[in-house]
C-alpha cells in the first residue's frame, strides 16, 4: 500500500512512455540511440490520446522498421462489444529521471517480431553479446528477463 503523506505530489513533469524488448530466434532487438549513443529498446512517448499498446508497436516499426506482436496477460478475459477493451499488460512500469525536473513514466513491453530490411544502428543480439554492448544495468536487466521469457519463445515458434 502507498503512503500518500511519505510521497507527495512531485512537481516535476512526467510523459508517458514505452519501452519494448522484442525476441525473435534467441535474440533481442535494440537500436543505438544517437543522441545518447548507446543501445536501447525501441520506445518512445505516447502521444496524445494514443493507446500505450499502439504505442509500443508504432515506436518499434519508426525506430526499427520492425512490425511487432506485443505479448503478455490481460487481468481479465472479457473480449466482448460493449465491455472494456483489455489491453496488454506491460511486463513494468518504472519511474525514469529524464532530466531535472523531468521524468518518464516507463511501460516496459515484451514482445515478437520477425527481422525486417536491415537498417544502421538497429540489430538483433544474443544474450553472450550483449556485455560488450556497455549496457546500463537496467536495460540489461530486461534484455535478460525478455530473453529468459519462455512465453516469448512459445509465441515466436507458432
Amino acid at each position: 500500500m502507498i503512503d500518500v503523506l511519505a510521497n507527495p505530489v512531485s512537481q516535476a513533469s512526467r510523459d508517458f512512455a514505452v519501452a519494448v524488448f522484442v525476441i525473435h530466434d534467441g535474440r533481442v532487438l535494440l537500436h543505438r540511440h544517437a543522441r545518447l549513443a548507446r543501445w536501447l529498446p525501441p520506445g518512445g512517448h505516447v502521444e496524445p490520446g494514443e493507446l500505450p499498446d499502439d504505442a509500443a508497436t508504432r515506436e518499434v516499426f519508426e525506430e526499427t522498421g520492425v512490425i511487432a506482436t506485443l505479448r503478455g496477460p490481460s487481468a481479465i478475459s472479457v473480449d466482448r462489444p460493449g465491455q472494456p477493451r483489455q489491453l496488454i499488460r506491460p511486463a513494468g512500469i518504472q519511474l525514469t529521471d529524464i532530466a531535472p525536473g523531468h521524468q518518464h513514466i516507463d511501460l516496459v513491453y515484451f514482445a515478437t517480431g520477425q527481422p525486417a530490411t536491415p537498417r544502421p544502428g538497429v540489430s538483433w543480439f544474443a544474450a553472450a553479446e550483449l556485455p560488450a554492448l556497455g549496457l546500463t544495468d537496467e536495460i540489461a536487466a530486461w534484455c535478460d528477463a525478455a530473453l529468459s521469457d519462455a512465453s516469448l519463445r512459445l509465441s515466436a515458434a507458432r
